[in-house]
């Protein structure tokens, strides 16, 4: 929402840092025809401050995906101490997000444009046996012994700065910059979980869940990790993987 007056000493601009559970959700940013994040936490918003608001996230997230850390910039002139405006959102919001943080930033802070790297998560439920309690928050993959390491290996790949057009959705959005940087990327297994981590400078529209679908065909032995540098320098989606499901992934630390 636009502000007036932008320029005097009460403007305010604080940062909400924020978790939620994407399952009810067609991810953060407001739509016309369906229930996002951002329409429910600016009604919350509302509700306590009034109309006096802008509200930035710094990412967009598909429908079903989770974050167990999201950040949120809010500039407004309504005095509201940060510790008072978190309480206040935790009474008003549904028990699927949560605020965990509130604070006072500089006016040229944005949640976005600030951002130095983000990191997901996927997490793939590896049991012959399906989890009811996880089926919107893991990928189940009956397949028992899902070789992490031979996932760890192939993950690695990923490592570095590259065009990633091959892990990419393209709509009907210029595609602009298609190079990312990637500083993480490895898969551990942690009982039944097998999670892969990957950090980066910023990521493409599915790009997670394409690389996440292109290690589940390592995992399958319809490629090996050597064929994931061949997939990159394709520039080509057709070469990937399948875009693996948005249940198990989730946005996990924005860096700044």
């Amino acid at each position: 929402m636009q502000l007036e007056n932008a320029s005097d000493n009460s403007y305010r601009n604080v940062k909400l840092t924020i978790a939620y559970d994407g399952s009810a959700f067609h991810g953060w940013q407001v739509q016309s025809n369906a229930l996002s994040v951002q329409e429910v936490f600016q009604n919350a918003l509302s509700k306590i401050i009034g109309d006096d608001h802008d509200v930035k996230g710094c990412s967009r997230t598909d429908t079903g995906v989770h974050a167990n850390m999201y950040c949120i910039g809010l500039k407004t002139h309504h005095p509201i101490p940060p510790k008072r405006l978190q309480a206040a959102l935790n009474n008003h919001l549904p028990s699927t997000i949560a605020v965990l943080n509130c604070e006072e930033m500089p006016l040229d802070f944005h949640p976005r444009y600030d951002c130095k790297r983000k990191q997901y998560i996927y997490k793939i439920w590896n049991n012959e046996v399906r989890n009811p309690f996880l089926n919107n928050y893991a990928l189940h993959y009956r397949y028992v012994g899902m070789d992490e390491k031979l996932l760890n290996h192939a993950a690695s790949y990923y490592i570095g700065t590259h065009d990633f057009t091959s892990f990419c959705t393209l709509d009907n959005r210029r595609p602009g910059d298609m190079s990312r940087t990637v500083f993480r990327s490895d898969v551990v297994r942690d009982g039944d979980f097998v999670i892969f981590t990957v950090e980066a400078d910023g990521f493409l529209y599915n790009m997670v869940r394409i690389m996440t679908g292109t290690l589940l065909r390592v995992a399958q032995r319809k490629l090996s990790p050597e064929d994931i540098p061949v997939i990159i320098s394709k520039h080509d989606r057709s070469f990937a993987g399948p875009t693996a499901p948005a249940c198990g992934l989730y946005l996990n630390k924005v860096v700044y």
